[in-house]
């Protein structure tokens, strides 16, 4: 079970409880019902060793723990054990904050906080032990814990608590249900870490979150794609914490492309999904063929919200999700990649294409992380503006280039944009270059980069009748570029066109072959390359050539 991310806890629930009253009644289906739910919940039969160790895990636990749920039973202070506890529990919510849940079991707060009825015999028998004892300094121990516990149970019984005898009618069953959801507004869960300044996000996330909110009982995949640093998986992120709660069982498996690439990196996967889904439990997997089995199993039963980030292989989706028709009724997955074509073989309900943030947007963003504010600084006003454009809406490139100028002076902003212009950034440019290492072959590598420095606003069709007569299968080409969301077509006018990130990146790519000598580089354009002609280092304007280094320039 996941944890809030940071969270110094290690359980959401400790449960206090008098064994012989409810160990295999009402505090056994109670704690069944908070694992179903997906809480971490310790009891001391089963989460500790017992013996020798027991008083030293036992307020670990309890100080670890989000919440201690005590459930005060007729003969709850018959036990020194459970009173001990109480202390415990009590002073962690006096000195950690940690939640507390009375729950009185066959028993009112008035005989907790007054002693009465079997309380009032259990304190009877220790005071008369009190009284009894010879040893002065055991009679002054023994003396300070009664007087410790008589005020343990004045304080519990004054909290807000839930009375069996006075919800659900008596009945244990809907009393647990009850419980449970009040633990859950205690708790306030939020598995997943997500950035701050989430901006725009309920606008790209709101017909997602209608989807998975619609209470249908259809099965659906949507699909959120777009170029690495666009956002999605944030997006993916911000709706799983906004409904995981709604689902029986969840699972966000993160980084699967990076993950599967790694040894049994498959089967470590399918082991995740199945310990969330199965809240905590763990399966012993061999292979991806056995974890499919379990899968199939687990899934047909119970509601799942199941997100897969970053996927680029079909593979990856057969062997996590396999087919569709495994999936019980009303579950819903939600799939990150920068693959279009990927979604259309493991059918995808909806495509959502993540859309770059506008000026307004993109300013409110880098700003807050320049200036910790919303807005810029007077002074660098049109400085901010300017690296607004260079990261064309972007939210990766606006974090990244806000967090590196902050508390920069304005000379150093003025020399970090001019760099820019000629080198992109590199931490944005490794996110970004993702895309470019999962072209599967050095053709569309090559058409990739010529586009990049030579086609960019040009139109399809023609580009198509150059590149073709220069030995590229272009058409199928483009296909898989767009594939990867490194090139569009426009509808209207036909022509090829990048994010200027993405143009930058082929750039890049190209300089790096030469840093010093660009008439070593495979591609020249613009200044360079008059340079380089001026200086009669080349003397052919196109050439798709084995022989020769250069296989492209442009002067326009």
């Amino acid at each position: 079970m996941a944890t809030t991310s940071g969270s110094p806890f290690a359980y959401h629930v400790f449960l206090s409880f008098r064994g012989e009253d409810t160990r295999k009644t009402f505090t056994d289906h109670l704690y069944t019902a908070l694992v179903q739910a997906g809480f971490q919940t310790f009891r001391d039969d089963d989460s500790i060793e017992r013996g020798k160790y027991l008083n030293l895990e036992l307020p670990k636990a309890i100080e670890q723990s989000r919440i201690s749920i005590v459930v005060l039973s007729e003969n709850y202070a018959s036990s020194t054990w459970c009173l001990d506890e109480l202390v415990t529990i009590l002073e962690c919510n006096r000195t950690h904050g940690n939640d507390v849940l009375p729950v009185f079991h066959d028993v009112e707060p008035s005989e907790v906080r007054k002693r009465e009825g079997s309380f009032e015999k259990a304190f009877e028998r220790y005071e008369n032990e009190v009284e009894e004892e010879d040893d002065h300094e055991r009679r002054m121990e023994l003396a300070k814990r009664v007087v410790g516990w008589k005020a343990a149970l004045r304080q519990v019984a004054a909290l807000t608590g839930m009375v069996l005898k006075n919800q659900a009618d008596g009945h244990e069953s809907k009393f647990i249900k009850k419980i449970v959801k009040v633990v859950g507004d205690k708790v306030r869960r939020t598995v997943l870490s997500v950035a701050p300044h989430l901006i725009g996000i309920d606008l790209r996330a709101g017909n997602i979150n209608s989807w998975l909110q619609d209470e249908s009982n259809d099965v659906g995949i949507v699909a959120i794609c777009g170029i690495g640093g666009i956002g999605k998986t944030t997006i993916a992120k911000y709706l799983y914490n906004l409904n995981f709660e709604r689902f029986e069982g969840s699972s966000f498996l993160a980084s699967v492309r990076e993950v599967s690439e790694q040894p049994d990196g498959l089967v470590r996967l399918q082991r995740q999904l199945l310990s969330d889904i199965l809240k905590g439990k763990k399966e012993k997997i061999y292979n991806a063929d056995q974890g499919i089995v379990r899968i199939k199993e687990a899934l047909r039963c119970i509601k799942v919200l199941v997100i897969l980030d970053d996927v680029d292989r079909v593979d990856q989706l057969d062997a996590v999700l396999g087919m569709r028709d495994w999936l019980y009724p009303g579950s819903k997955i939600i799939i990150t990649t920068r693959r279009k074509q990927l979604l259309k073989a493991s059918k995808v309900h909806t495509v959502h294409e993540v859309s770059g943030m506008d000026n307004i947007e993109s300013l409110e963003l880098f700003c807050w992380y320049a200036f910790g504010q919303d807005h810029p600084v007077e002074d660098y006003r049109n400085y901010s503006k300017r690296v607004v454009h260079y990261c064309d809406g972007l939210p990766l490139a606006l974090q990244v280039l806000g967090s590196s100028l902050s508390g920069k002076s304005i000379d150093v902003w003025e020399s970090a944009l001019e760099k820019l212009e000629a080198i992109p950034e590199g931490e944005i440019l490794k996110k970004l270059k993702i895309s470019y290492d999962s072209l599967q072959d050095d053709h569309d590598k090559n058409l990739y980069l010529d586009i990049a420095c030579f086609f960019v606003g040009k139109d399809k069709d023609w580009t198509i009748t150059i590149l073709d007569g220069c030995g590229f299968f272009t058409k199928i080409g483009i296909h898989n570029l767009i594939d990867r969301c490194l090139l569009r077509v426009g509808q209207r006018d036909n022509k090829l066109w990048m994010p200027h990130l993405i143009q930058d990146m082929g750039r890049e790519i190209v300089r790096l072959e030469s840093t010093k000598e660009p008439g070593k580089r495979s591609r020249l354009w613009q200044k360079e390359a008059f340079n380089v002609l001026s200086e009669k280092t080349v003397r052919i304007i196109y050439l798709m050539s084995t022989s020769m280094v250069l296989v492209g320039i442009c002067l326009n």
